[in-house]
């Protein structure tokens, strides 16, 4: 087998220290860093959509955190025609993948290669977040990857020992010995090569120069940005767009680059009248200091991805399950470091999990070279404007409980003066940021649209899968990438011809009365 990769090794302390993850988020060096058209819905804002370029690919830049989604996601996968994808089965290859360093059960691993800790919630500020839920009416939840997503509770993240655990880490490094195993880095596939109807090899540069591989079967893996540009690149999509840039179509299949999804949040923030939240570490001097502890014992600030407290609500009655999720923060900052309290405070990230916003991802030329022209169309329905309106006011009545009555500061953001529609929309238009999350690019299925099957095979081509994001019918209720490595678990096994894991039969939590109750 031979892996092909793109970027290098992942040796720098930035991506392996969990609190250190937003520099390799925002620069070129691990990172294709590509910036979007246009966005007509946000006031034309170019907004970032960073790609990991490093062994592990985005699990080696991303923020850490480990969220399978709900049960209800994958049994839509399976209604809308990806047999076989239903939680029943996925639930299993969760299990397979992962160890909880706090121990297995129904719902959770511990013998997998995935290491996934839990938030210790030491700081009051956590815990200050999840008893105010409490307060305002929503259910606790110790485990929001298992029986019960809904409600508010400690987060779990892949780190171990202090550490980030990406799939190289998980994965990828412990196979390298293997005779069977090839890696090559710094290794861009421009092509891959299509004889007929069948894959046969691909095309790549590398040290400058262009190489042929053949192969057997060839597996994409470039996720949901760069898989569809991949195909196009290939031949593989809508024939009239590809033959305006000059690119021999090989296969007619419209759905290549349509169906982007993605999350999209929006920052709540609060000053902090005491001085117990992590703003001392924006500062460089305690930067150091946490450096140091962390390089020494792997412990202290620098050894969390400090989402340790969050969940998942439903923004009103009738809405059957979560459509809203949270990650708490104990400081009020913006990834790119910058604080707009100027001093200590604290924030809730909240937006709509199931947009009806969709997106595309397009060739800009037929250089492979050349970015894509990624569009993704956030709040461009009235259904995700309305959505992400309630998780701005749920959010306000969270922090307006007595648990944070001896925490709270002044609201930062949006500020005590937004409070219509129109106020929180303008927000949103112009603070809204992506929480880092496309996929569905290249959906599973069989209807018109979609472009593999349900064992990842391209339609209309042999010898070629894609087992990445871009796979997904329908974004899940969470962050992506516990659900990337359980697609690569299960497809794995289709790959190899082995029989599917039993399914499970462990039961799913239902919100009592959630047709007629908010909570």
């Amino acid at each position: 087998m031979l892996v092909l990769e793109a970027g290098g090794q992942d040796r720098s302390i930035m991506i392996h220290m969990p609190a250190a993850f937003s520099y390799p988020l925002g620069n070129d060096r691990y990172n294709w860093a590509y910036d979007c058209e246009p966005d007509p819905h946000m006031n034309n804002r170019r907004m970032y959509c960073p790609r990991g370029r490093v062994i592990g690919g985005s699990s080696s830049i991303n923020g850490m955190v480990y969220i399978r989604g709900n049960a209800r996601d994958y049994d839509g996968w399976q209604s809308s025609g990806a047999e076989g994808w239903a939680y029943r089965d996925v639930l299993p290859y969760f299990r397979k993948a992962e160890t909880r360093l706090k121990g297995g059960d129904e719902y959770r691993g511990d013998s997998g290669p995935l290491k996934v800790t839990t938030g210790a919630c030491e700081n009051p500020l956590f815990k200050a977040f999840i008893e105010a839920g409490e307060q305002a009416g929503y259910p606790y939840t110790d485990d929001m990857n298992g029986f019960q997503q809904e409600g508010l509770g400690p987060m779990d993240m892949t780190t171990y020992e202090g550490k980030r655990c990406s799939v190289a880490k998980a994965y990828l490094r412990p196979a390298l010995s293997r005779p069977n195993l090839e890696l090559r880095l710094g290794t861009l596939v421009t092509r891959i090569r299509i004889d007929g109807n069948k894959a046969v090899g691909i095309e790549c540069v590398r040290n400058g120069s262009v190489e042929n591989v053949d192969a057997g079967e060839v597996i994409l893996c470039g996720g949901a940005i760069n898989s569809p540009q991949l195909l196009n690149l290939s031949g593989v999509g809508d024939g009239s767009r590809l033959h305006d840039l000059g690119i021999d179509v090989k296969a007619e299949l419209p759905g290549v680059g349509r169906n982007l999804q993605d999350h999209l949040e929006i920052y709540i923030q609060h000053g902090c009248t005491q001085p117990i939240s992590i703003y001392p570490a924006t500062k460089p001097l305690t930067k150091l200091k946490v450096g140091l502890q962390w390089l020494t014992t792997k412990k202290g600030w620098g050894a969390s991805n400090q989402f340790e407290s969050g969940g998942f609500i439903r923004s009103r009655a009738g809405v059957e399950y979560p459509d809203l999720q949270y990650h708490f923060l104990p400081v009020a900052i913006n990834y790119d470091g910058r604080s707009p309290a100027g001093g200590h405070g604290f924030q809730a990230h909240t937006g709509p999990m199931r947009p009806s916003s969709r997106g595309s991802v397009e060739l800009r030329s037929a250089d492979p070279k050349d970015p894509p022209r990624i569009l993704f169309n956030y709040t461009s329905t009235e259904h995700d404007r309305q959505v992400m309106r309630d998780g701005i006011r749920h959010t306000r009545e969270i922090f307006a409980q007595s648990a944070f009555d001896d925490l709270r500061g002044p609201e930062l953001a949006p500020g005590p003066d937004a409070e219509s529609d129109e106020a929180l929309d303008e927000f949103v238009r112009q603070k809204g940021e992506s929480a880092y999350h496309p996929s569905c690019t290249c959906k599973m299925g069989t209807d018109e649209m979609s472009v593999v099957d349900a064992g990842a095979r391209l339609h209309g081509i042999e010898g070629l899968r894609v087992a990445d994001a871009s796979i997904m019918p329908n974004i899940v209720n969470g962050n992506l990438n516990a659900t990337v490595i359980m697609l690569a678990e299960k497809l794995a096994d289709a790959i190899r011809g082995r029989e599917p894991l039993p399914p499970s039969k462990a039961p799913v939590y239902e919100a009592p009365d959630w047709r007629n109750r908010q909570r």
